[in-house]
């Protein structure tokens, strides 16, 4: 895709993004009523109506294009494997940050092509802020009705190293083995897509997770920290693909900016 292409995608996809966010808002605003999955999972109205907002604002914008959504999974791999090109969607990340009204939950659209994330976009409906970024155009931070302004890691990291790590999902055994050798740092948990921006940002440095998240969890904060010049690997040290199995589970992976530390390196000294 050309600058110009890529300038407008991303807009337009900020655009549907922050609709889907003012859905959830006025969810947001009044008594949430809360339903399971049948994963146990909690499942509302505004994850329901930000789904509605985003499948119909992409098939205006690319109709030929295929979307998963967290809210519309049930697509078989024998299908899915066919897609070269499609839209990875999580209409509300971090729906129980929602239900606790803690405020760190995102809207997240991803364009996944040959199985890797080349744009992603991030809303934060309570900031009203919006992450994006894509191959070959950078990251960007749009806050309210301003301007995007440019974005990228903190490189080198910072001293004591900044870490984050997920609020609702805590893997409290090997994430306390890993930071136990990483070496003096602090550590903020916060829910949601949120950890990747933060890397993304330069307001923190390193992201480790050892517990279980869905594609559509990750892909489009994947997107930003790429744009961004850092990067997210899987324990061997490879980038984290998409769509190239049947289950839709990431392995565990890391996060980071600083591209000069052996992140990876950290955990072959772990008995």
């Amino acid at each position: 895709m050309s600058t110009s292409t890529v300038s407008t995608l991303l807009a337009e996809i900020s655009r549907i993004a922050r609709n889907a966010g003012d859905e959830i808002l006025d969810v947001y605003r009044q008594p949430i009523d809360v339903e399971s999955k049948k994963d146990s999972s909690p499942l509302t109205q505004a994850d329901l109506r930000a789904h509605a907002v985003i499948m119909q604002g992409l098939a205006a914008l690319t109709p030929d294009t295929p979307v998963l959504s967290e809210e519309a999974s049930d697509i078989g791999f024998d299908v899915r494997s066919q897609w070269r090109r499609y839209w990875l969607v999580d209409p509300l990340d971090g729906t129980r940050e929602f239900i606790s009204r803690n405020g760190e939950f995102t809207v997240n659209i991803a364009l996944i092509e040959d199985h890797e994330p080349v744009l992603g976009v991030v809303h934060v409906p309570v900031k009203n802020s919006t992450f994006s970024g894509a191959r070959g155009a950078g990251a960007f931070l749009q806050s309210g009705e301003s301007s995007p302004v440019r974005i990228a890691v903190r490189t080198p990291a910072a001293t004591p190293l900044r870490v984050v790590g997920s609020r609702s999902h805590a893997s409290v055994g090997p994430l306390e083995a890993y930071l136990d050798k990483l070496g003096a740092h602090t550590l903020l948990s916060v829910g949601s897509s949120l950890k990747f921006c933060f890397v993304a940002e330069g307001s923190a440095d390193f992201y480790p997770r050892f517990g279980p998240t869905s594609e559509w969890d990750t892909a489009a904060a994947h997107a930003v920290v790429d744009a961004a010049g850092g990067a997210v690997v899987d324990l061997q040290g490879q980038p984290l693909r998409y769509n190239t199995r049947d289950s839709l589970l990431n392995p565990h992976f890391l996060v980071f900016g600083d591209r000069t530390r052996d992140w990876v390196g950290v955990l072959r000294s772990i008995a």
